[in-house]
Order: C-alpha cells, then sequence, then structure tokens
C-alpha cells in the first residue's frame, strides 16, 4: 500500500522547480514549508484544498484579515503548482479576505534629522576606534544613495571601486547587478573608513567592504540594533504607519527628496524617474513611484501645478 505524500514533500519539489528557474523565494519559501508542515500535522492528506489553505491563514498570531490575504497569496502559485498533476486541486481566491495590500506610510527624514543621526553616530562609544566611522559611513551611504541595508551590507571590498567613485550592486533582488555612482564626498567618507579599516584590520576573517568589531562580516540584527539605540536618543517619533523610524525609510527618503529636487530645478521628472528606477535596482519604474510619498514640500508643488492646470482650463 503506497503512503501518502506528505504536503512538505510537495512543497520543497515546488519550491525546487521555482528556484531552479531562477526565483529567490527565500521568505516566500520559508512561509510555504510553514503552511506545508501545518498541514501535515492537521492529518491532511491528498489533494490540496481550500479549507486547509484557510485554516492555515487564519491561524496566524496576527487575526488581520491583510495578514490572512498576505498568507492566501503565499499558497495560491503552489496550489496552481499542484493542479498541473491534480485538477481537483482547490485554488483559494485571491480576495476571499479583501486586499491583501496596502502602502504603510513610511516616516521621510528631514535633511536635519539624517544630520543628526550621523552626529550621534559620531559620538558612539568607544569614540577612538573603528565603531563610530562605521555607522557613520553605513547610514550616511543608505542616505546618500537609497541603497537597502542588505546590498549595503554585502558589498565586497572587490565592489566599491573607490578610485572611481563606484560601486558594483551584484545580483540582489530580483538577481539583478546594477552600477552606482558615488558623489565625491561619499566617496571620501568611504575612502575615511576604508583606511581606518585596514589598519585596526590588516588581516580580516572577510572580505566585506563593511567588518564588525571582531573583523568579521557586519551582520544586519547589528546594525539595526546600533540604529534603534540612536533612533531612541534622538528621540524620534514616527510620522509614518509604523511603530518607528526605519533604516529602510531612508531609502523611501532619499527618493522623495531626490524628486523633490527635480521639481525645483525644473528637470523633467517623468524622463528621470525611469534613470532614478535603475539607479535603486528597481525592476519597473512603477516600483519607484511606489516609494513617493506625499510630504508636504512634494503636495505644494501638486498643488501649484494643478492651480496652473486649472487655471489654463479656465481661460481656454
Amino acid at each position: 500500500m503506497n503512503r501518502p505524500v506528505l504536503m512538505v514533500t510537495l512543497a520543497n519539489e515546488y519550491l525546487f522547480s521555482r528556484r531552479s528557474l531562477g526565483f529567490d523565494l527565500k521568505v516566500a519559501g520559508r512561509q510555504l514549508i510553514d503552511f506545508a508542515h501545518f498541514a501535515d500535522k492537521a492529518g491532511h492528506q491528498g489533494t490540496l484544498t481550500k479549507d486547509i489553505v484557510v485554516s492555515w491563514a487564519q491561524s496566524a498570531p496576527n487575526k488581520a484579515a491583510i495578514t490572512w490575504g498576505r498568507r492566501l497569496e503565499i499558497v495560491r502559485p503552489f496550489a496552481k503548482y499542484l493542479q498541473q498533476f491534480d485538477l481537483a486541486t482547490e485554488i483559494p481566491e485571491s480576495n476571499l479576505f479583501g486586499r491583501s495590500h496596502r502602502r504603510l506610510t513610511p516616516h521621510i527624514y528631514t535633511f536635519q534629522e539624517i544630520n543628526d543621526l550621523l552626529i550621534a553616530a559620531a559620538a558612539l562609544s568607544p569614540t577612538d576606534v573603528l565603531r563610530p566611522v562605521r555607522y557613520v559611513t553605513l547610514f550616511g551611504l543608505l542616505a546618500t544613495t537609497g541603497l537597502r541595508i542588505s546590498e549595503a551590507l554585502q558589498l565586497r571590498r572587490v565592489d566599491v571601486n573607490l578610485e572611481h567613485g563606484l560601486l558594483t550592486i551584484r545580483e540582489t533582488k530580483f538577481r539583478k547587478s546594477r552600477l552606482v555612482p558615488l558623489h565625491s564626498s561619499v566617496t571620501q567618507s568611504l575612502q575615511n573608513y576604508a583606511m581606518l579599516r585596514d589598519r585596526q584590520w590588516p588581516v580580516a576573517l572577510s572580505d566585506q567592504f563593511f567588518l564588525s568589531s571582531r573583523g568579521s562580516c557586519l551582520g544586519l540584527s547589528t546594525a539595526e540594533y546600533v540604529f534603534a539605540c540612536l533612533r531612541t536618543s534622538l528621540g524620534w517619533i514616527s510620522r509614518g504607519d509604523y511603530p518607528s523610524p526605519r533604516i529602510h525609510d531612508l531609502r523611501h527618503s532619499f527618493i522623495c527628496n531626490r524628486v523633490l529636487l527635480w521639481y525645483q530645478q525644473g528637470v523633467n521628472v517623468d524622463n528621470s524617474m525611469i534613470m532614478l528606477s535603475t539607479y535603486v535596482g528597481h525592476a519597473k519604474v512603477t516600483d519607484t513611484y511606489w516609494y513617493l510619498t506625499g510630504i508636504p514640500e512634494l503636495m505644494e508643488i501638486a498643488a501649484q501645478r494643478f492651480e496652473r492646470f486649472a487655471e489654463g482650463v479656465h481661460h481656454g
């Protein structure tokens, strides 16, 4: 008698198939395996049904319908894959719990806040070694380039061309690589950090550009902890929908401030957005527009442009 195939086995086969086509599926993969374990533990056997998917979706600690909807999105591609082999497979409707996405407003940093962040980072203890310079350089790089924190931490020494002021971002999100030119002041900051780093760690344990206090690769959790300490010391209160300002909000702020500067300079923003999208590593220009937030300065420009448009229509 054949033993029933476990859902975990099917999920792993699906993930192997998708990843062989170039899809990363790190977070989604972990969540799908979580679903598969849930189904197996519940004793589910045979054809995938909507009921077992809904049960898993609603088992999330967060009881919000939007969370359930996002969980459905994790399983739906898997269900479509299984339906190729079992036509009885049930695919849950995407809108079963209503909308599964909403844009949470980020905290858009003012230039003063970014300056205060770098001043606070420069005062980190101990002040006579690499730690303060490391975080001034890291947070300054994020604020002036809009890099993802993961991209900055994954930079290797060979990726940082200080002679030409150029970064090579290798196969990060969407498995795309790109070149990121730097302002001369940013290049100088990276040079100062690299000089101090090499003086303290002439033989490092990693070829990463940003090193930890032990000479190894600087981890995300460590960088986020330091940022949280600085944020607390500065007494920041979130102006967005997240509980506190985040490192990732530096990326949102970079894009908003760049677009604002273009409007102030009279640049054709629609054409320039394509370049900005490439610079920050987005697959589609619509992803870059997603980052725009209605800060007062941008809303004022929008109001002025609409007023001129309305006057033209009226006089026409």
